[in-house]
């Protein structure tokens, strides 16, 4: 099995190698990886939905998170406009 530590070293030379950003980056992000096998795969051809990410396998998931992302968002926009620090916005999970 892979280390997170090992994955973060690959990825991080990978983006100092590369002549263009690794797509695989979107695991690191949370993307499903059917998605992001997709998106290298196809690129824009075949995909199903574009939101936060281009979405190649299970849309209806996908929708439900892209519009948790906006309430997120929102509330977050909300909260920082009304003065809130954006260190006391930052959530760890």
């Amino acid at each position: 099995m892979f280390s997170d530590a090992g994955c973060v070293a690959q990825l991080v030379a990978r983006l100092r190698a590369a002549g263009e950003f690794p797509h695989e980056i979107g695991l690191f992000l949370g993307y499903p990886p059917e998605d992001v096998e997709g998106f290298i795969a196809h690129r824009d051809d075949g995909c199903k939905y574009v939101g936060t990410w281009r979405v190649y396998g299970d849309e209806v998931s996908a929708r439900k998170k892209f519009a948790d992302y906006r309430m997120c968002t929102i509330s977050y926009e909300r909260q920082f406009s009304r003065g809130k620090k954006l260190l006391d916005l930052i959530v760890a999970t």
